[in-house]
């Protein structure tokens, strides 16, 4: 039976990443370094998971003879950065992707459980819900946020701890995933992976998942697939992944 389903958050609830991009952009600007992070920039250093890793790895391969003093100052550019995003995020800034609202819907009306497995920082996450459950609304029963697994993704730790906090195996449940590292990450926790293409993802491998499509779908605006499962009329549904579950090897 299926259980749970578990999403990560950047780029596969919302379209979060250039709100990340824009926020540490805003972070260097306040702290007067003169650093600035194009759209093909941030692309690349979005192979490195975690905010704090890709600073510190931006710094580390563009600054080496000042890596030891910028590096120091990553915890303040890093916090800086998480409270803009929040702001931004607050102001309105970041809508969920087509059929998240209505997947999760889905979910909570059928008594199947909610998780988020992500990389990113715990207040970035609780923005993102505070911001589109209003009313103190939590849809989620786990959050597996950031600093709380030992390893980033794509090892599996963050899906293994969603799974612990929910109290089920991962042959009862579904992640939802939108890069290479997270599917990698999600495999390798036993758990099978719907993928979905997002802006900042677009270029990345989406070997290993089920079924791989744009984003979920809406009724009248169905998704594009791009392999594996097809879902009828272009809508992922909690009824046609219950029927892909039961059906499954």
């Amino acid at each position: 039976m299926l259980e749970a389903l578990i999403f990560d958050v950047d780029g596969t609830l919302a379209e979060t990443e250039d709100l990340h991009r824009q926020a540490f952009n805003g972070a260097f600007a306040r702290l007067g370094l003169p650093w600035h992070w194009e759209p093909d920039t941030y692309a690349d250093l979005l192979w490195v998971m975690g905010g704090k890793e890709r600073l510190a790895h931006y710094i580390e391969t563009r600054f080496p003879d000042e890596a030891d003093r910028l590096l120091a100052r990553c915890a303040e550019i890093h916090g800086l950065k998480t409270a803009i995003y929040g702001d931004l995020v607050a102001a309105g800034r970041l809508a969920l992707r087509p059929g998240i609202r209505r997947l999760i819907a889905e979910a909570r009306a059928a008594g199947v459980r909610l998780a988020v497995a992500t990389t990113t920082s715990r207040p970035n996450v609780d923005r993102l819900i505070a911001v589109n459950f209003p009313g103190g609304e939590q849809p989620f029963d786990a959050v597996a946020a950031g600093d709380e697994a030992a390893r980033k993704k794509p090892a599996p730790d963050v899906f293994a701890l969603a799974l612990d906090r929910l109290g089920i195996g991962p042959a009862r449940a579904v992640a939802f995933e939108d890069s290479a590292a997270g599917i990698r990450s999600a495999l390798d926790a036993g758990l099978p992976v719907l993928a979905t293409r997002s802006r900042y993802t677009d270029d990345h491998s989406l070997d290993g998942a089920f079924s791989a499509v744009s984003d979920l779908g809406e009724p009248g605006r169905p998704h594009r697939h791009i392999a594996g499962r097809t879902w009828p009329d272009g809508v992922v549904t909690l009824a046609a992944l219950r029927d892909w579950h039961a059906g499954r090897p």
